[in-house]
C-alpha cells in the first residue's frame, strides 16, 4: 500500500527517531543502513539501494510517494515504543 506525505514530514519523522534507529531498522529488515537512510532522503546508491520512494517538487520540501511502507512502519513502531516508555506508569490503587 502506498503512502503520500511531504518531504519535511518524512525528515521530521527521521529526526524524531532515537539514536541507533537506522541500524535497528536495517538489522530487522536485513538491509544496509544506507538503504534505510536512502528511504529518509539519503542519496548513497553505491552502498545502499533504492527504496521505492518518488519525490515531486512542491511546498514543504515537495511530496514523497512511498510505494513500500515497510521502513516507515518500522520507524512508526519505534516511535510508539518510545512514547509508551515515556508515558507515566499508571498509579496503583491506594490501599485502604
Amino acid at each position: 500500500m502506498s503512502k503520500l506525505m511531504t518531504f519535511n514530514e518524512l525528515r521530521n519523522l527521521k529526526d524524531s527517531l532515537p539514536d541507533g534507529s537506522m541500524h535497528r531498522i536495517a538489522d530487522e529488515l536485513g538491509v544496509s543502513v544506507e538503504t534505510v537512510r536512502n528511504f529518509f532522503g539519503g542519496q548513497n546508491f553505491q552502498l545502499g539501494q533504492s527504496v521505492g520512494i518518488h519525490l515531486e517538487p512542491g511546498p514543504d520540501g515537495g511530496l514523497v510517494r512511498i510505494d513500500d511502507t515497510t521502513v516507515l512502519d518500522k520507524a512508526l513502531a519505534i516511535l510508539e515504543e518510545v512514547k509508551a516508555a515515556e508515558a507515566p506508569a499508571e498509579e496503583a490503587p491506594a490501599a485502604e
